[in-house]
């Protein structure tokens, strides 16, 4: 059975939330749509997002790594939400694995929510159902599209190619390929639910840091070995 996915490259994605809004933009319009914002200048606010990108700081200074880490629904081969929905409106598509959630038949009762180990599922505060990532469905199988564009938008959107898209079961696509060559794994295998989005391992970079860099020339902090102003011509009186 085919089984449609994303692999992630955690080596390249620089946090720059090209995913998220683009697949906003697509999707609030869209099929799944729409994605509503409550508040979103204020002080508690609200959204629907399908795709969020999480940031982290590892290691212990001096030796530290900025990593991104992007998320969503991984459309999972067994997936927990679709068996604890109550009206069946969670589901798996048998032609491609997808799993989507069907509004007319979902109650917003948080159930999935509760169910997936990932946190992928939100409840639209308007609409009151639950929504995901659907793989952007209703563009992927657009037979009116190119062969391009017949993909995800975050996919589209990455400026550094940091998402593949394909058929995690046929061994020549280009995900598949990823996988196995360079050490792709699924996110918490352990809770059985065989995620079909992989994510491909961040490299380790070496760090060579000398003592004197890890100290600020011009540290605001510093009160010793201040220079006395002493009324010379500065920059501010001739930069205009």
């Amino acid at each position: 059975m085919t089984q449609l996915a994303l692999v992630i490259d955690l080596n390249v994605c620089v946090g720059c939330h090209a995913c998220v809004t683009s697949c906003k933009e697509w999707n609030t319009s869209g099929w799944a749509g729409p994605m509503v914002d409550e508040n979103p200048y204020d002080g508690s606010p609200t959204g629907t997002f399908f795709n969020r990108v999480q940031t982290f700081e590892v290691g212990t200074f001096p030796n530290t790594e900025t990593v991104h880490f992007p998320k969503s629904c991984l459309h999972c081969e067994e997936p927990p939400c679709v068996p604890v929905c109550p009206t069946g409106a969670s589901h798996k598509r048998e032609d491609n694995g997808i799993v989507l959630v069907d509004y007319d038949k979902c109650i917003g009762c948080k159930y999935c929510a509760w169910a997936c180990p990932y946190g992928a599922r939100e409840l639209d505060e308007q609409q009151k159902v639950m929504k995901k990532c659907t793989l952007c469905i209703d563009r992927i199988t657009d037979a009116t599209l190119s062969e391009r564009d017949r993909q995800p938008a975050c996919v589209l959107a990455c400026p550094t190619s940091a998402r593949l898209y394909g058929d995690v079961h046929d061994p020549d696509s280009e995900v598949s390929v990823a996988i196995r060559e360079r050490g792709g794994y699924q996110l918490m295998p352990e809770w059985g639910t065989k995620p079909a989005n992989h994510y491909l391992p961040r490299q380790k970079n070496r760090m060579y840091i000398s003592p004197d860099e890890l100290t600020r020339v011009d540290n605001p902090l510093r009160k010793e070995d201040l220079t006395t102003y002493t009324g010379e011509e500065t920059l501010d009186d001739v930069a205009w």
